[in-house]
């Protein structure tokens, strides 16, 4: 065997290492993209979970669209910033445009954002549609438009998929034994 041969074998060993090593590279990066969207995903679940978030949602979702029609109330929400219990109004717009810029940037999924917070996203921005309005018409456009996105995302995710049940696989068994009771119980 000439050296030639020697050298290009030699070539074709270096190559195929460096091609492993990318390879390796690749798939490593790949692990680690899924492993931060998990941290991404636990964190927002942890938020969603909080004690002080869920108070924040549910005067939001529930309490704020009764206030917006009283004139005295909707005064309130129209001192910018935010004060006293209207500070839930902040509180969860800006987790959820958080949440929108790391869908939009890709750090959680599409998909699994909104097979698991389609209805909850799309529950708070429409309770805060005529406040995001308002806030937009004095401090410019830009305002929560990572959770505007998330509530666009999240309507065309439910009019493709009204439910998140894999189509063909059997439901269990149906339990209406506590509707039952409660038509019974009166």
């Amino acid at each position: 065997m000439t050296a030639e041969w020697v050298t290009a074998i030699a070539a074709v060993g270096t190559f195929v290492v460096i091609l492993g090593s990318a390879v390796a590279a690749l798939v490593q990066l790949q692990h680690m993209r899924g492993s931060n969207q998990i941290v991404a995903l636990t964190e927002c679940r942890e938020t969603l979970e909080s004690p002080e978030f869920r108070d924040a949602q549910r005067f939001v979702s529930y309490e704020l669209p009764k206030r917006l029609k009283d004139p005295v109330e909707a005064r309130k929400v129209a001192a910018i910033p935010f004060v006293d219990e209207y500070q839930a109004i902040a509180t969860v717009a800006n987790f959820f445009e958080s949440m929108g810029l790391f869908v939009k940037s890709g750090i959680i999924d599409k998909d699994i954002a909104c097979d698991f917070w389609a209805f909850v996203i799309l529950r708070n921005w429409n309770a805060l549609a005529p406040v995001v309005e308002y806030v937009r018409s004095e401090s410019g456009p830009a305002l929560w438009e990572n959770f505007e996105y998330m509530a666009v995302l999240v309507s065309r995710y439910i009019a493709k998929h009204p439910n998140s049940y894999p189509s063909g696989w059997p439901h269990m068994p149906a339990d209406p034994s506590l509707i039952d009771f409660l038509k019974k119980s009166g």
